[in-house]
């Protein structure tokens, strides 16, 4: 990439780059290490953001009005920031909803310039979607719709237009997505919204000296716009007041770029419940846990009465030789948690979840490599009007997705959750046993996932594969595909002539 070549043009490399010791880029990368553990006065407590209001619409729907708004927020002592939210100033509502219903939406675009809003994470036609081809135009109104059918989990929205999702995202358009269901309903999970079972929007954000947002890339960094201060649900140096002994954390790496490996200050181990695409068959137990964008977790940790401990983000090992300028060498306090004297509730995890991933084994209708580099997956910059393949609708086809570019990379794909089945032939880490939509590409290793692809066909519009830091996405890190249904071929999207 661009930054990368730039250096090599330089001369520089980390040999180099440290030689030069006192002076020059040298300086730089020596000095750009953050640290926030133990400087941070957590005097605010955790904003919780609220559960959005639905009415009653035709054959018992769940109606959501959603706004997109600009507005002004104010994060810090001195002047607001100029933000985006939704129905409100920054961030958004809690949207939540069960398995089985029918929602609709009417979601008001009441910016200056077109955007989207799409449901990431979320089994639905491709129409709906809220991807680049669902844009919604200055002042006007879309009304996606659909029945949920998928289990239980915690997904979220945010804007995905082609070539400004990163811009959008930074303003602060985002919010949580819950899923819920009968069969989560009945384990005894922590589940009181804003007190046991809490949200945690994680996002890191730079701020000039007049408090607005600063879009600043690192000097020779490979990721996108990296922050210097966080923030959990638009609040910096949070803390959550703890009144029961288990709390469940819904997590969601909220941000751009950066990578989080979170735990906590004393090294406390936690259960992971569930991830992306919901449950995991048996909680794991462990002290870490990393989550790239668009990543989510849910963990549950165990409190004494009168306790206060912070969730961090430690050092990451996954940022290659000059990781440090994108953040990899980065400590963050997140958020202090101050139990009360007296907890009520339980201790107790339940022992068994959800069930697992259920595709390994199947018959495999098509097996597909991705190559993810330079911005290009297999070599291919993203085109609006290009779709790159069709699946069969009712069929299983296995992906292998490998990154090779030497830095960090993601990969998200719409409409499906996906088991992952070997990470360079041996069995996937624990994290990486439940439903995916969203994985980490460690540079090198090869990632073999699997995918049933069923209803919802459509040969003309498409759903996205993509890398989610948002900068590689925005400079052409995505293609398309399309389910078809028996017969079907290959269309064109919308408004667009076939490519050649």
């Amino acid at each position: 990439m661009r930054r990368r070549t730039v250096l090599k043009a330089f001369g520089w490399g980390v040999g180099g780059a440290v030689a030069l010791g006192g002076g020059g880029f040298g300086a730089y990368y020596l000095s750009v290490k953050r640290d926030t553990v133990g400087k941070l006065a957590f005097d605010t407590a955790l904003s919780i953001p609220a559960l959005a209001r639905s009415t009653s619409g035709a054959l018992g729907a769940r109606v959501f009005t959603l706004g997109i708004q600009p507005g002004e927020t104010r994060f810090k002592d001195g002047k607001a920031t100029r933000t985006w939210g939704v129905n409100g100033t920054y961030l958004g509502p809690t949207i939540r909803a069960r398995r089985g219903e029918r929602v609709e939406f009417a979601v008001h675009n009441g910016l200056d310039e077109a955007t989207s809003l799409h449901w990431h994470g979320m089994h639905l036609p491709a129409v709906m979607d809220g991807g680049p081809h669902q844009t919604i135009g200055a002042g006007d109104t879309w009304a996606p719709q659909w029945t949920i059918d998928q289990a239980a989990a915690t997904l979220w929205y945010h804007p995905h237009v082609h070539g400004a999702t990163a811009d959008h995202m930074y303003r602060g358009v985002a919010g949580l997505f819950l899923v819920d269901d009968e069969r989560v309903e009945a384990l005894n999970l922590p589940s009181e919204y804003g007190v046991d079972d809490v949200p945690m929007i994680v996002q890191d954000r730079a701020f000039d000296e007049e408090q607005q947002f600063v879009q600043r890339e690192p000097l020779a960094g490979s990721l996108g716009v990296i922050g210097d201060e966080i923030l959990v649900n638009g609040t910096i140096g949070p803390y959550f007041d703890v009144t029961t002994r288990l709390v469940r954390l819904r997590m969601l790496n909220g941000s751009n770029a950066r990578l989080y490996h979170f735990g906590f200050s004393d090294d406390r181990r936690f259960s992971l419940v569930a991830t992306d695409g919901g449950l995991l068959a048996a909680p794991w137990e462990t002290d870490r846990l990393y989550l790239s964008p668009g990543e989510r977790a849910e963990i549950v940790v165990a409190f004494e009465p009168g306790e206060r401990v912070e969730l961090r983000s430690y050092p990451a090992a996954h940022g290659g030789v000059l990781g440090r300028l994108d953040g990899f060498d980065d400590r963050f306090d997140i958020c202090q948690f101050r139990a009360v004297g007296s907890l009520s509730g339980h201790a107790a995890v339940p022992a068994v979840l959800g069930a697992a991933p259920d595709l390994a084994g199947r018959a495999v209708a098509q097996e597909r490599s991705f190559v993810l580099a330079s911005n290009r997956i297999n070599g291919r910059s993203m085109a609006m009007d290009r779709i790159d393949f069709g699946v069969r609708e009712g069929t299983v086809e296995v992906w292998e997705v490998t990154n090779d570019n030497g830095y960090l990379h993601n990969f998200h794909i719409h409409d499906v959750q996906f088991q992952v089945l070997t990470v360079d032939g041996g069995m996937p880490e624990p994290p990486l046993r439940g439903w995916k939509d969203t994985v980490l590409l460690v540079q090198g290793k090869r990632y073999r996932l699997a995918l049933r692809f069923r209803d919802h066909t459509d040969p003309n519009t498409p759903y996205m594969y993509h890398c989610h830091l948002l900068a590689h996405e925005d400079d052409g890190m995505m293609g398309q595909f399309v389910v078809l249904g028996e017969g079907e071929q290959v269309g064109v999207p919308p408004g667009h002539h076939r490519h050649p």
